[in-house]
């Protein structure tokens, strides 16, 4: 079927609507393409739009067709759906817009995709895709020996010299052939810049010119030693797996750079040294390297199973010269496809399975970071500050992992008393202290086979950094009171605001267990670093608690949403989520306005908007109050503290938020 919206909540439930046009419009307004006439949803609430689809990625999506599935593919190649791609944009609706249950401000629809637009939910169904096939080409060591071995070196190749073309090639049928099919492989590879399609469509114009049975194209890696790039093609069954090649010859054709034809392999008495060539009857072969600005790009390879279509040196001149013509085209088309591979790679750890909002750059290194880690078992360590969602990186990390089906659980190093901790941690034996009547167990033996979350990690008493450092080490501890040893299989998150390098040089946290904590770091971006989230995060807590607080509320004002933005939100997301629930809560309208917002918000003057007359008036009374106070303490901010009644540290706040020093 064609890609559409499907209603599936509200008074058009059951209505469907067909994608006809490259950009659709939702919203209450009867303009829009999808009208709802639902209170809920704004004028112009969102729009979807047929993604436009770059030139190369287009190319990979248009030639990778049947042929591409039966070609076979090595690893490290990737495929590209030949699908649509459709992105939804929220316009800066009042309550946002919700794929999935979390709001987004512009994302790439998947099949299936949930979206919610106020009250309304729609279905995003695709058209059907097409699933493309990976398989491997072997290349099969063999050594092979012949007696009748031809070199051709790079100096001495006919059609890579021009000056010699006249003097020492003759002017036959032959050669009008090879300078035609020269030509016409020129041509065609020119144009060509996927690299599964570049191998049929070579593979396919040498065996037009040269008898081989059996054809590779075998690419090299700066970064690897050998071939890891290897197709094969058979002249009867198209592309092939399974082909084998004589390693002896493309390992001596790479490293010397010297083209070979070898013929008469029965010939030889060590034939059997290559047992699948044997079983393939191979009596030809040839083999000429691919360089690119003097670098060895890998080798082409043909043989033959028919004694009576043996390759000469023409062959070998006309390979050459294909070679040659072919090596910038296999290059370029190799890093378009790395490029492409590369791409996929950072959508598959960017689109993870967390419970975090953001889509800032912040936030897209985050999910990073988390995409790499979560499939190790090393211990993370989770900074940053108060409020930043440490704990929610942490779970996602498990949610990410091979142990997301076993137990994640959380302790706070900070909220109970050393003893406490310690029973809590590692659990106790039955008359270990006063009040154990029975075994219990500890957060460590909970946490077996999945992840321990350890937070604020750096309020730690040095018994249980000694006793946790073992934990590490040996995955093994006692319970209080116990003298068995018990064996733990987990991994440990720890998170801590504190800045532990300056705890390490106090001496109030130990190194070496710094050491094992901090493993793989992760700083997770205080809420003022990533302002744009604030929009969403907002959507996300005003949806939680108008249904929490079954008071229905439509969505946050201009100017409101102008204020958060402008806050630092020293509290971060945490603060945020206070913020709007208490919006939420005290808010006499459907809509939140700044009057519903705590006065911190309204005392910064970073905002684009004007305030209302009442607050600019109390700003006023506040600055003179402020300044009269410090004017009368002589200067001495904690003296005016104390006759306003205020703690040093909230006057601070607010000369800051006032800025008092610059207007007074």
């Amino acid at each position: 079927m064609n890609p559409s919206l499907i209603v599936i909540s509200g008074t058009l439930k059951g209505t469907s609507f067909a994608f006809t046009e490259d950009e659709i419009s939702v919203g209450r307004e009867a303009l829009n393409s999808i009208s709802l006439n639902e209170p809920s949803v704004s004028r112009r609430h969102c729009v979807i739009r047929r993604d436009e689809v770059s030139s190369a990625e287009q190319q990979l999506q248009n030639e990778r067709g049947n042929e591409d599935q039966a070609v076979p593919r090595c690893t490290g190649e990737s495929s590209v759906s030949a699908e649509s791609h459709f992105t939804i944009i929220d316009l800066e609706s009042y309550n946002g817009t919700f794929i999935n249950g979390l709001p987004v401000k512009e994302q790439r629809l998947s099949d299936g995709d949930q979206i919610r637009v106020g009250d309304v939910c729609l279905l995003f169904l695709l058209s059907d895709r097409e699933e493309t096939q990976r398989t491997e080409t072997m290349a099969e060591e063999a050594n092979l020996i012949t007696r009748s071995t031809v070199r051709l070196r790079t100096e001495d190749a006919l059609y890579l010299h021009p000056e010699k073309l006249s003097a020492e090639l003759p002017a036959t049928a032959r050669t009008v052939r090879d300078l035609s099919a020269l030509l016409k492989i020129s041509s065609a590879v020119s144009s060509i810049r996927d690299l599964p399609e570049l191998y049929a469509a070579l593979f396919k114009l040498i065996l037009e010119i040269i008898p081989a049975e059996r054809e590779a194209i075998l690419l090299t890696d700066e970064a690897q030693d050998g071939f890891t790039f290897v197709r094969g093609w058979n002249k009867l069954l198209g592309p092939d797996k399974s082909i084998k090649v004589s390693n002896t010859i493309t390992t001596q054709v790479l490293r010397e750079r010297v083209a070979l034809l070898s013929n008469d392999l029965f010939a030889t008495e060590r034939l059997s040294d290559a047992p699948s060539l044997v079983e393939a009857s191979v009596c030809s072969v040839l083999c000429v390297p691919l360089i690119i600005f003097n670098k060895s790009l890998g080798v082409i390879y043909l043989d033959t199973s028919d004694r009576t279509a043996r390759f000469d040196e023409g062959h070998l001149q006309l390979l050459t010269a294909i070679a040659h013509i072919s090596a910038a085209a296999l290059e370029s088309a190799k890093r378009l496809e790395l490029v492409v591979d590369e791409n996929e790679q950072l959508k598959k750890e960017i689109n993870i399975n967390h419970q975090m909002i953001g889509e800032s750059a912040a936030m897209s290194a985050v999910y990073q970071f988390i995409g790499k880690v979560a499939q190790s078992d090393s211990t993370v360590l989770i900074r940053g500050e108060s409020g930043t969602g440490k704990e929610l990186a942490a779970r996602a990390i498990h949610m990410n992992s091979m142990r997301a089906n076993k137990p994640f659980v959380a302790i706070n190093g900070a909220t109970l008393s050393e003893t406490l901790l310690e029973s809590e941690l590692f659990g106790h034996e039955k008359g270990a202290f006063t009040g154990a009547i029975t075994q219990k167990k500890g957060k460590l033996e909970l946490a077996h086979g999945g992840t321990l979350f350890l937070d604020e990690v750096g309020e730690l008493t040095p018994m249980i950094q000694a006793k946790l450092l073992r934990v590490l080490q040996e995955r093994e501890f006692e319970r209080v009171g116990g003298t068995r040893e018990v064996k733990v299989d987990l991994r440990i998150i720890a998170a801590t605001n504190r800045n532990l390098e300056e705890a390490v040089s106090k001496g109030v946290f130990r190194q070496d267990l710094y050491y094992r904590l901090n493993v793989v770091s992760l700083t997770m971006p205080s809420l003022k670093a990533r302002r744009e989230d604030v929009q969403l995060l907002a959507s996300y807590f005003l949806s939680i608690y108008s249904k929490k607080c079954k008071h229905r509320i439509q969505g946050i004002s201009r100017e409101a949403r102008a204020l958060l933005r402008a806050y630092d939100w020293p509290g971060n997301v945490r603060e945020l989520q206070n913020v709007i629930e208490r919006a939420v809560v005290l808010g006499s309208s459907e809509i939140i306005t700044p009057e519903d917002l705590p006065e911190t918000l309204l005392e910064t003057d970073k905002s684009e908007v004007s305030l209302t007359r009442y607050h600019e008036r109390v700003k006023e009374a506040k600055c003179l109050i402020i300044t009269t106070a410090i004017e009368e303490a002589g200067g001495n901010y904690s003296k005016a503290a104390r006759q306003l009644g205020l703690h040093p540290t909230n006057l601070s706040r607010l000369i800051r938020n006032l800025d008092i020093k610059e207007k007074h």
